[in-house]
């Protein structure tokens, strides 16, 4: 039995290697004279963004509708929201290696919307960190999403991406740190989605406001909450930040406009049941202001379904019962 005891010992190691889950290879890349270079904007010191277009999904734009972030201090990189797709991944990490000089040693993802999260697929070999709740929208819908944005923004743009799923679970109250840089994770809003993860940069002063902010391209409500949203956006313009990272690039002045939507969405469908009109009635709600919007012609009527849909309850509880309904029945 002794002879064979060090034969099984290697037999059973070689077991569990080949049951160990594989880890993922580094992803490709050209060398730094062939990289494809990324304009990226000096936001504040160690923060740096690439703008994305202003405007819907489409062929023009490869999904790239919202900016991708990077956070840089000595050898370490940061990558927030690291855009639609595989190509647009590897184009961030060739250039935080060549213009940087530095390794991507973490991705976070805001929330679970594909042109924010898809190119997790370049960054398989890294930390991909997100709150519970993404990482559950993401596994719930990413499949369907990815087939959506591949058709939306093209197969060529898209090409490649396979869907990488957050492994690290982000909580309120936790640090991300990038050399000497701290980031503050504020916790999780329910807003644009049910789980808008906030992070902050207190020395720089940099909120990262996922999709809770918008200028010029319409808010959208296809998983969120006009209400909830709201008083995140009060939670929000409290803390006075130089600078807000969200749909696109701005300063606190982005979250006090998207304000301006979500409360003149609220108060006019409030009168619109003021004055006996129903939710079909999507004329009833006159949002006229925000039609130069990008996005306004294909997301308002549902928007304004989506907050009727919800203050039809605050609507009834706030208005009195008539004289001899139900309610006044044995008074």
């Amino acid at each position: 039995m002794n002879v064979w005891r060090p034969v099984l010992l290697c037999l059973l190691c070689l077991l569990c290697l080949l049951a160990a889950p594989a880890r993922a290879e580094p992803a490709a890349q050209p060398p730094c004279a062939q990289a494809d270079p990324v304009p990226w904007r000096a936001l504040a010191p160690g923060v740096w963004v690439w703008e994305g277009a202003n405007q819907e999904v489409s062929r023009f734009n490869g999904g790239h509708v919202a900016p991708t972030s990077l956070v840089v201090d000595g050898n370490e990189a940061l990558v927030i929201d690291p855009g639609p797709g595989l190509l647009h991944g590897l184009r961030v990490r060739a250039s935080v290696a060549c213009r940087f000089q530095a390794t991507v040693v973490g991705v976070v993802n805001t929330h679970a919307h594909a042109e924010n999260v898809l190119a997790n697929a370049a960054f398989a070999d890294r930390s991909v960190a997100a709150n519970a709740g993404t990482r559950e929208a993401m596994v719930a819908r990413c499949p369907d999403c990815l087939a959506s944005l591949t058709e939306r923004a093209g197969a060529e743009a898209m090409a490649g991406t396979t869907i990488v799923w957050p492994q690290r679970v982000l909580s309120d109250g936790d640090l991300i740190s990038v050399g000497r840089l701290q980031l503050q994770v504020l916790g999780t809003e329910q807003g644009h989605t049910a789980s808008d993860l906030v992070l902050w940069l207190p020395e720089q002063r940099v909120l990262w406001a996922g999709g809770l902010a918008y200028d010029g391209r319409l808010p959208e409500l296809a998983q969120g909450s006009v209400l909830q949203w709201l008083q995140a956006l009060d939670r929000l313009q409290q803390r006075q930040p130089r600078w807000v990272v969200a749909s696109r690039v701005g300063d606190v002045r982005m979250l006090a406009s998207t304000r301006r939507y979500l409360q003149a969405l609220h108060d006019r469908v409030l009168a619109a049941m003021d004055a006996g009109r129903h939710a079909g009635e999507l004329q009833a709600v006159r949002m006229d202001e925000w039609a130069g919007w990008a996005g306004f012609q294909s997301r308002q009527g549902f928007n304004t379904q989506r907050a009727w849909r919800e203050l039809e309850p605050v609507w009834m509880d706030r208005v009195p019962a008539p004289s001899g309904s139900l309610e006044q029945v044995g008074r």
